[in-house]
């Protein structure tokens, strides 16, 4: 059986061989490494086994020990497959290959990153290198690689091109560009692990697609089918890149207002009801929770806003309402009997 080294070549291997190769990496952990070796020679039937396959099947037996997926035992399994493509001395040295790699990809294809980014890291290339800490990758565990491998970590064809220490120097260098101190005292920050910037901002920071921000707010602004079709667009450009997404109906006519035959937002909002993580909300006037305070009544009726309140209590002044129930008895603050 032959073991295929990250650098694609193989070197024939035995279960001792594994067991002693992994016995410098069980210091202080209870890995049954002979278990391990024997899972690997198990796949041994394929012929080559890739040093990621190793990593997976330790990590497969962490439902026995949580040292199986300890940061100093992953360390050595997997964190070696991770290329540090972004690596800004390379950068310095070979700047016309990595500039064809990283920004003049193709006419087809986008950038990986900026030219802004790439000028900014070209011209302190060996001053930001210094300040990167690799060890600082070891901070991660298992899982916390395996999600920035599949999510967050720039690819080329499918392999991961930069390490997590260098996807927090792009970040810093997103955000800041040529303010160097800015960028290293974000960068360590950040990898110290003082605070993180959210996903969209790890995914974006850097390269072409500049959006940032992690939640969108759109308001629906009038009862036109092709309004709520513009929304549904920007909805899903919002989506593609990552942020979170609030619409605001408030401004949607109720059903049975002035001269409305349609049911207004209950079949814009029919479709949506199938999806599993939506999350609903309702903007609550200040004057309904002083009722709830005063165990007081609601009256139903169609405004927003300042108008709505001066107008609620006209309205409530006056015999022209059509219901009137018990504030308690309304949503959320319906009394259990």
């Amino acid at each position: 059986m032959s073991l295929v080294k990250i650098d694609f070549n193989r070197k024939i291997v035995n279960p001792v061989d594994i067991i002693a190769k992994l016995e410098k990496y069980n210091t202080g952990l209870t890995c049954d490494l002979v278990l391990i070796s024997n899972k690997i020679c198990e796949r041994g039937v394929y012929q080559h086994v890739t040093s990621e396959l190793v990593a997976e099947i330790a990590a497969s037996m962490a439902a026995n020990h949580p040292d199986y997926i300890s940061v100093s035992f992953y360390n050595l399994l997997f964190a070696n497959t991770i290329i540090s493509g972004l690596n800004l001395g390379c950068l310095g040295q070979d700047q016309a290959n990595v500039r064809e790699i990283w920004v003049e990809r193709s006419l087809s294809l986008p950038p990986f990153v900026t030219y802004e980014v790439y000028n900014t890291i070209t011209k302190h290339a060996k001053e930001l290198e210094a300040k990167i800490v690799p060890e600082r990758d070891d901070y991660y565990d298992y899982i916390g690689l395996k999600i920035l491998e599949r999510s967050y970590l720039l690819k080329i064809n499918g392999r991961v091109v930069e390490s997590p220490q260098h996807m927090l120097m792009r970040v810093a260098i997103g955000i800041h560009k040529d303010d160097i101190d800015s960028v290293i005292q974000t960068y360590q920050m950040m990898s110290e692990g003082w605070f993180t910037h959210a996903s969209p901002t790890l995914f974006n920071a850097g390269t072409p697609n500049s959006q940032l921000s992690s939640c969108i707010m759109i308001c629906m602004v009038n009862n036109s089918i092709g309004r709520t079709y513009d929304i549904l667009k920007e909805c899903a450009v919002v989506s593609k890149s990552a942020g979170g997404i609030g619409v605001s109906l408030h401004n949607v006519g109720s059903t049975g207002g002035t001269n409305a035959t349609s049911s207004r937002i209950i079949p814009m909002l029919r479709e949506e009801q199938r999806a599993l993580d939506l999350s609903y909300a309702l903007w609550v006037p200040d004057l309904f929770m002083e009722r709830v305070q005063s165990n007081g009544s609601w009256s139903l009726a169609n405004c927003w806003g300042e108008d709505f309140v001066k107008l609620y209590e006209q309205y409530e002044a006056e015999p022209r309402l059509t219901k009137e129930m018990h504030v308690l008895e309304i949503g959320p603050y319906q009394r259990n009997e």
